[in-house]
């Protein structure tokens, strides 16, 4: 039996109030759509259209690189509509699994069980629902007093009584293929809205003879969609307590949890401490054994074993096993780091290697260079790459030792085992085993400061 999924992703989302499609907005760390694409094919179907409308751009941009069609609903008049626009890609399978892009909660195996349903008894459609609280803004269920499905009211076309109704309609239908496309033909505008909904589908299979299941949803926060902002806040805090939850069952140590915000496809080694006021974000991996934070905040990077990351921020990086980061540092994009590399407080790295054991301790900028194995690069220390025009490289080779205060004047290399002197402006390349040295000549001025003093009396006068 052949299954496929249609993503209605073609809303503005006014409520939202923001310039982009209410899909694209993020929710720990992906888009909306994402989070819902990749659920569905989590739930095992991997032939997947998503109707996009305003802002198309952006969703498909927000889906490069993911196996999925596009359908385009040019005007948006409704669920109805919006399926309409998708069934000459989707009209020859079997089941159809039909869901809105803005529940970035929902969980494979929801979806997998209401398929499982749907198919097993053998339904015309199969309308997943949840039991609420605070149902305002969704459609009720209102049943048979048998408990079979009499339809969907939507919430602008309920009555009062309706409206007291703790069940609600998701959204998220399951549907064959052969049943549900004929009948869209055949949809009407008459309600208060205007549209065609997707909902009278359902009456239509119920008025014609035919079997609609509904499956209840054991966790209601699953099928929470985004309207506005405080909504998306929400689900943030769900998604992300679910993302800390599942990392410290298996074996990530949180202190303070409630302060950590970790992305979904973040992955952390077992015996890792991540401490308070830390975030990790995007496709980062960070390995076993680490210990990480306080404040402190990783993007895309990866992290091996056993490293120290102490309030430190890390962007695009790479960095070795048994290394230790911080406090204050900074990585920024293009930074790789060996095995056993230090990277103190106030050190800046950018776009450079360095070698195993190397250590830059403190208060130095390492930009656009290629370091060495056992480099030792004093506290002060600059690498001068850029000139205002073009940016150069600065080489340390294996054994270096940075005198305090460097000045690496691009491009520049510094032969193995060199050692520069403390407070010297280099640039020009320093032979292995050489020693160099660039002061200029120191001069003290006898009474100079008792002389400056009377000076500027006389001149108060």
């Amino acid at each position: 039996m052949s299954n496929s999924a249609v993503i209605l992703a073609a809303g503005k989302g006014v409520r939202m109030r923001s310039a982009y499609p209410k899909a694209v907005h993020k929710v720990a760390g992906l888009p909306m759509i994402k989070h819902v694409v990749q659920t569905v094919l989590e739930a095992g179907i991997e032939d997947i259209v998503v109707v996009v409308g305003h802002g198309r751009e952006y969703v498909q941009q927000a889906l490069a690189g993911v196996k999925v069609d596009f359908a385009v609903q040019e005007q948006q008049l409704g669920t109805g509509h919006a399926l309409r626009q998708a069934e000459a890609r989707v009209s020859r399978a079997d089941t159809v699994l039909v869901l809105p892009g803005d529940i970035p909660l929902i969980q494979s195996d929801t979806l997998a069980h209401l398929l499982k349903h749907h198919q097993e008894s053998q339904a015309a459609a199969t309308v997943l629902s949840a039991l609420v609280t605070a149902p305002f803004g969704y459609g009720r269920i209102i049943r048979n007093p048998d408990q079979s499905l009499r339809r969907i009211v939507e919430e602008k076309d309920a009555s009062p009584e309706q409206r007291l109704i703790g069940e609600i309609n998701s959204g998220v239908y399951c549907f064959q293929s052969r049943q549900v496309f004929p009948r869209l033909a055949g949809l009407t505008t008459s309600n208060v809205q205007g549209e065609y909904y997707l909902t009278d589908v359902v009456t239509m299979l119920i008025n014609d003879g035919y079997t609609v299941g509904v499956v209840v949803c054991e966790d209601s926060s699953d099928v929470l969609g985004v309207n506005d902002r405080v909504q998306m806040a929400h689900c943030e805090a769900v998604l992300r307590q679910r993302k800390n939850i599942s990392l410290m069952q298996s074996g990530v140590t949180m202190i303070a949890p409630e302060t950590v915000f970790i992305d979904k496809d973040v992955i952390i080694g077992e015996d890792t401490i991540i401490r308070p006021n830390t975030v990790i974000e995007g496709h980062t991996v960070i390995g076993a054994d680490c210990d990480i934070g306080p404040s402190t905040r990783i993007t895309n990077s990866v992290i091996g074993r056993k490293v120290i990351i102490e309030s430190a921020r890390i962007i695009d990086s790479q960095v070795g096993d048994q290394s230790a980061i911080g406090p204050f540092a900074y990585l920024r994009p293009g930074t790789r780091l060996g095995k056993g590399v230090k990277v103190g407080d106030f050190v800046e790295v950018k776009n450079s290697t360095v070698g195993e054991g190397s250590k830059i301790p403190h208060l130095s900028y390492v930009g656009d260079a290629q370091v060495g194995r056992g480099v030792n690069i004093g506290a002060g220390t600059i690498t001068c790459n850029y000139d205002g025009a073009n940016k150069y490289p600065t080489f340390l080779e294996d054994g270096v030792f940075i005198g305090s205060n460097t000045n690496l004047v691009a491009p520049v290399r510094i032969g193995r085992n060199a050692v520069t002197g403390a407070g010297s402006t280099i640039t020009r390349d320093v032979p292995e085993e050489n020693l160099a040295v660039e002061r200029a000549q120191q001069k003290n001025i006898k009474g100079w400061s008792r002389k400056t003093k009377q000076d500027q009396e006389v001149t108060d006068q």
